[in-house]
């Protein structure tokens, strides 16, 4: 077997010899600088980078790459071994090799089966200076076979009864994950007394009616094809007692036996068999034993190790604690585990034997060497396993018992000595550990380089230090063997030695304290066996910066003006800046603050101004400051006024002293002509808290006696504050001190808590009693404690006067019964009430289980889990955070960048809804639950996808080309499709110039299309476009625009036909022909005429009524005109009497148009905008975003255009 490159390392003690041997390969060993010139040079044999994994299963319905990267210099060439033999991949059409790389493509999509190609795979990677290889790549590819076909004999079975219903899955690569359903796809519920078993079956300690059904489908998912196999439905039927003694009964006389009733039975294991069982697990697994046990009532199963305890935070109960998981397994974990299944009527139980053994795991894995020509070093290579590994060796792929000769080379077990090597001894070395059980490989090269020296700072390179600092000159080398190192000062100068230097050894030379005459040329020499190389460099020592005025503390006024010196004097090379700070931030943007060359001035200084101003000189090598403080005072104080604060009481006396009162009595001090409204009484504990003067109470101020209720061992002071409108007084001097009895404590701490820190403690705390409510000397708290619903005594334990106590080694998250009772040297407080407390939470232990997915949209999906179970969670129950994310767009197969959404839902709810999810999409989520502690492991990752939606509008609409009876359109697709396109819908009319809608035509056009020409349109006509995208799903919001074909110039009249329909051909425009404005005259000169004639004889008759006669006997010239023509309207308001323009005409929609003198093409294009439909409504709408255009014809009876008037009688 051959292993595979492990990177991590583990230490471990080794014997004295080795860790001499791995020492010198470390003094040995030459380090090589991270110089991107300097490792483009050097010759460096090839290094493994990347590979396939050991046990490669693939998909046979995709391409086949197994994984081979390798580094070198020169660059390696890549071979490959198939089955152990050479593998010509120039000779099989169906395999290409990436170019300069190692890796594999084998071409299944196109021909290729992939069975064909099983195997074991090995890379090697090789150029001048050795060859790498990479592990044995197994290549497997997938399998998911369908179920043997078999008669499946229905299961009747008696209530109470154990059963066994087998699934027996085909045997898949990898093999299959098994789970139970009915025919509606429904996980079948499953308890203590129904469950799966890890093989798959489903196991029934006993049989209850409701288990009757017909639909019992074991599924088996073969995740790795993406595939489900279903097994037949496996009927049950189970026969009740009461309803088998009726058939009996109606079959049997009264003297024959009815069937026995439902037997209570002791428990027998269905799963394992026998008594004893044996299991063998690998270090670093999961460790799974289970059993599954037969009884009525149905029995709990209890797991426990013989001779020792179940390993802590890694033992797991799952399937209702008949499954006992252990992770992490190690060699500790060997024992005899016994599972005991137990019910009312008695017990069994099983032991199994588990024995773990190793796969090889390394110890110390060999690293790359890189040596000189004539030095030694090591390669060491140390494993462990169970069985303990074997080591072998190979140099350059091959066994080094066969591999060329190396004289410096000698082989000891684990350890390869190199001694004196030389450039040939380069090559890649391989350390194979192996046991039945699995191996490890490592690749480590030994490079051999004779390099003469390379100094790798750049030539004539100038430090810059100020004068009295260290000053750091690099000499970066490299070469092999290591080069010495020297430095000369000046070109002819002598080598450098002497406490005032310090060599370091990556070369760097250091000046620990420069002077100006430090300044000059510095020359680095390396040489070794094979050459020598110099390089100058140049130190120039400046002098420091310094200032010599210093701002300094200033006191001014309000509104006054304040200036701040800052001189410098600075090495006359270096550019200084000067920068002003107020409290260590940027001087405030206003334009009062004034920066000069070496001062800062601020005018009309207010009080926020007041502060820390810091001078900051600043230059390439060093940097100074200097501060000084602003202090803004206020004007001159105003005079007194006339009212002031009362002067304090004085004359305090104490009589009728108790344990537990006291009166105090005062005489109050001057009011300044403001009366006293109250008295505020204070007192100082000297005994607790000295200095400290405490509220106590107040009394109006007309009283100047008190009664004061006092507390046990308190050392009292008083005194007295004088108030009125104006303020309070001054205190008044203390009374004499007054010393109460001890006595025990009136009251235990309050807001006593327990909240654990750690998974494994207590933390009790609770607030402290104040000094004077200790009541006595020697303040204790007694802290007890006992784990609740557990029959335990109280744990108690006396401390000092603290705030906190901590209980070490409890269970994780259990609820404990806590108090606090106060004590002092008289006797305890009274008993104190109990509070519940938790000990520490640790994060929850496993994930939430079957979680499903519901689409409802192609928007919102929604989630269910099943809780996991509270003794899990070892913590309170926060609620449940489900993480979503899209992993790609169904329809643009293109991955973006992954923006996990998180959504918390408090409590142990069991679902939620996804809002906001894209449609068309795939996307992933998993579930997880939170405590106090933080959140616990993710359930597997759930893959579902949305359904398609409708689409977003098109992106855009062209219209172009207009002709006279043609559009072209062109469209963009939608942003967003959200799903797949089917086609596209394109519906369109004509308006005329009222703005009136023509018949709507719908054109439907494939989704491959982005443009249409639309021909046989009318002329001169202006349509209105509406274009929408269609899926599976719907249509989508839709995109408009209008646009006009071209006019006929030549006024020639053409048939219009729109899309199949004829449309109405252009009318006469009446209103501006010669005739019918003459006639419309002499109408109105008729009118106007009857009206003279009818003023004239009332004036003359007196009392002719003028209205009723025209009301009786209406003119038949006029009364049609006004009902039928249409072009004037009903006579309303005060504009219906002012006299008619000429030509004037008013629409049915009571809009009045412009004179006929004044219509102009222009007009008629803009004209109707903002206008009202006969129905009232709005008909700008229409118009939208457009140019004046000429005036399109129409269906109505009107005529507004005079072009078209003119058109029509040509």
């Amino acid at each position: 077997m051959q292993p595979k490159i492990m990177m991590k390392k583990k230490s471990i003690s080794a014997s004295k010899a080795s860790l001499v041997l791995f020492l010198c390969q470390m003094i040995s060993a030459l380090d090589v600088p991270l110089d991107s010139k300097l490792l483009e040079e050097l010759s460096q044999p090839p290094t493994i980078t990347q590979q396939s994994p050991k046990d490669y299963i693939v998909d046979p319905r995709e391409n086949i790459v197994i994984q081979c990267e390798a580094k070198g210099k020169p660059p390696p060439s890549f071979s490959w071994t198939r089955n152990g033999t050479h593998f010509d991949i120039d000779k099989d059409t169906q395999v290409t090799m990436k170019p300069n790389s190692g890796t594999l493509v084998i071409n299944i999509m196109n021909g290729g089966k992939a069975e064909a190609y099983e195997g074991v795979y090995q890379c090697t990677a090789r150029n001048e200076r050795g060859a790498a290889i990479s592990n044995n790549i197994v290549i497997r590819p997938s399998r998911s076979p369908l179920w043997t076909k078999e008669k499946l004999e229905p299961n009747q079975v008696r209530e109470g009864d154990s059963l066994v219903l087998h699934c027996r899955p085909p045997v898949g690569l990898p093999p299959p994950i098994i789970f139970w359903m009915d025919n509606a796809f429904q996980r079948l519920p499953q308890s203590e007394r129904v469950s799966q078993g890890l093989n798959g079956d489903l196991y029934f300690s006993n049989v209850q009616p409701e288990d009757t059904r017909e639909d019992y489908i074991c599924y088996a998912r073969f995740n790795h094809t993406q595939t489900i196999q279903q097994k037949q439905p496996i009927s049950v039927k189970v026969f009740s007692m009461d309803s088998l003694n009726d058939t009996i009964a109606a079959n049997l006389s009264e003297t024959d036996i009815y069937a026995k009733p439902v037997m209570e039975r002791q428990p027998v294991l269905l799963t394992p068999t026998g008594s004893t069982s044996t299991k063998v697990e690998l270090r670093g697994n999961v460790l799974l034993l289970e059993c599954i046990a037969a009884g009525l009532p149905t029995p709990v199963i209890r797991w426990i190790k013989e001779g020792g305890e179940l390993p802590a935070n890694r033992t797991f109960f799952e399937n209702f604690k008949k499954t006992l998981k252990i992770i992490d397994v190690s060699e500790a974990d060997s024992g005899n585990y016994k599972c005991i299944a137990r019910n009312i009527l008695g017990s069994a139980h099983h032991v199994i034997s588990v024995t773990v053994k190793a796969a090889p795991y390394w110890i110390t894995a060999p690293r790359n060497l890189v040596l000189s020509p004539g030095e030694d070093g090591t390669l060491i290579c140390r494993a462990n396993g169970n069985p303990k590994p074997n080591i072998s060796w190979l140099a350059n792929g091959v066994p080094i018992a066969i591999a060329p000769e190396d004289p410096s080379r000698k082989v000891d077990g684990d350890t390869i000595i190199f001694s004196h090597v030389q450039e040939r001894s380069s090559a890649v070395y391989q350390c194979n550990a192996s046991n039945e059980y699995g191996y490890l490989l490592a690749n480590a090269f030994v490079n051999v380089l004779a390099e003469p020296p390379r100094i790798l700072t750049p030539p004539n390179k100038l430090y810059q230090v100020i004068a009295d600092s260290p000053a750091l000159l690099d000499c970066a080398y490299f070469g092999s063997p290591k080069p010495e190192i020297e430095w000369f000062k000046g070109v002819k100068g002598s080598i450098l030695r002497g406490n005032e230097y310090i060599f370091h050894d990556n070369g760097t030379l250091e000046i620990p304290v420069a002077q100006k005459d430090s300044t000059g040329t510095y020359t680095c020499v390396a040489r070794n066996e094979l050459g020598k190389i110099q390089n100058e460099v140049q130190l120039e020592v400046k002098d420091p910066t310094m200032i010599i005025k210093q701002p300094e503390y200033k006191v001014i006024q309000r509104y006054g003006q304040v200036s701040f010196e800052c001189i410098i004097k600075h090495d006359s090379t270096l550019l200084p800046t000067v920068i002003w700070l107020k409290d260590n931030d940027e001087l405030p943007d206003d334009e009062r603050f004034l920066v000069g060359k070496d001062n800062l001035t601020i005018m009309n200084v207010t009080d926020k101004d007041d502060g820390t101003y810091t001078c900051i000189v600043n230059t390439t090598l060093d940097s100074v400051s200097a501060s000084a403080v602003l202090t803004v005072v206020a004007a001159p104080p105003t005079p007194a006024i006339i009212y002031a604060r009362p002067n304090p009481p004085f004359d305090l006396e104490l009589t009728g002293q108790l344990e537990r009162s006291v009166e105090l009595s005062w005489i109050p001090g001057d009011e300044n002509n403001s009366p006293i409204t109250n008295f505020v009484i204070e007192y100082e504990d000297g005994l607790h808290e000295p200095g400290v003067w405490h509220y106590q109470t107040e009394v109006p101020g007309t009283q100047t006696t008190v009664q004061l209720k006092l507390s046990p061992y308190v050392s009292y002071s008083f005194r007295v504050i004088a108030v009125n409108e104006i303020g309070r007084s001054q205190p008044s001097e203390p009374s004499e001190q007054y010393l109460t009895k001890s006595a025990n404590p009136d009251e235990n701490p309050s807001n006593v808590q327990g909240i654990g820190s750690e998974p494994d403690n207590l933390v009790i705390t609770w607030e402290s009693l104040k000094g004077f409510q200790s009541n006595g000397p020697g303040l204790q708290y007694k802290v007890s404690w006992r784990q609740k619903d557990v029959d335990d005594e109280w744990t108690s334990v006396i401390v000092a006067n603290v705030s906190k106590y901590i209980v070490s080694g409890t269970p994780t998250f259990v609820p404990y019964e806590i108090k606090v009772q106060a004590l002092n040297d008289l006797g305890y407080a009274p008993e104190p009430s109990e509070v519940i407390g938790h000990s520490g939470e640790d994060l929850p232990m496993v994930a939430p289980g079957n979680v499903q997915v519901h689409v409802i949209n192609s928007t919102l999906a929604k989630v269910h889990w099943d809780p996991v179970p509270l003794k899990t969670v070892r913590g309170h129950l926060q609620g449940y955070k489900v993480y979503y994310w899209k992993v790609q767009s169904l329809s643009r197969r293109s991955r973006r960048h992954v923006e996990k959404k998180i959504l918390t839902f408090r409590g142990n709810k069991t679902f939620g809804m996804l809002p906001g999810l894209e449609p068309y999409s795939s996307y992933k989520l998993n579930v997880r639950v939170v405590n106090g502690k933080g959140e616990g492991p993710a359930s597997p990752d759930k893959v579902f996808k949305t359904p398609e939606g409708v689409p977003s509008s098109p992106s855009f609409l062209k219209i172009t080309n207009p002709t006279l009876d043609s559009l072209t359109l062109e469209w963009g697709s939608p942003t967003r499709p959200n799903g797949v396109l089917t086609s596209y819908i394109l519906k369109f009319q004509p308006i005329n110039n009222t703005h009136e809608l023509g018949p709507l035509v719908e054109i439907r056009i494939p989704a491959n299309e982005s443009s249409l020409i639309l021909k046989n349109l009318n002329y001169s006509t202006r349509y209105k476009f509406y274009f929408n995208a269609q899926t599976s799903v719907g249509s989508g919001s839709q995109i408009t625009e209008e646009a006009v074909t071209v006019m006929d110039e030549a006024g020639i009249l053409r048939p219009a036909v729109g899309a199949g329909k004829a449309m109405a051909s252009r009318q006469v425009d009446i209103a501006t022909q010669g005739w019918f404005i003459g006639l419309m005259c002499a109408v109105a000169l008729l009118i106007l005429i009857l009206l003279i004639v009818c003023f004239i004889r009332r004036n003359k008759g007196g009392k002719y009524p003028v209205k009723e006669k025209e009301d009786a006997h209406a003119d038949p010239e006029i009364q049609p005109m006004k009902e039928d023509d249409g072009t004037f309207g009903e006579y309303s308001d005060a504009e219906d009497h002012k006299p008619l323009k000429k030509g004037s005409r008013t629409p049915s929609d009571r809009t009045v148009k412009k004179e006929d003198s004044d219509d102009s093409l222009v007009d008629y294009g803009e004209g109707v905008n903002g206008q009202f439909n006969e129905d009232g409504s709005f008909i700008g709408q229409y118009s939208g975003k457009k140019e004046k255009e000429p005036a399109e014809g129409n269906e109505s009876s009107e005529a507004p255009s005079p072009v078209n008037a003119m058109n029509s009688f040509v």
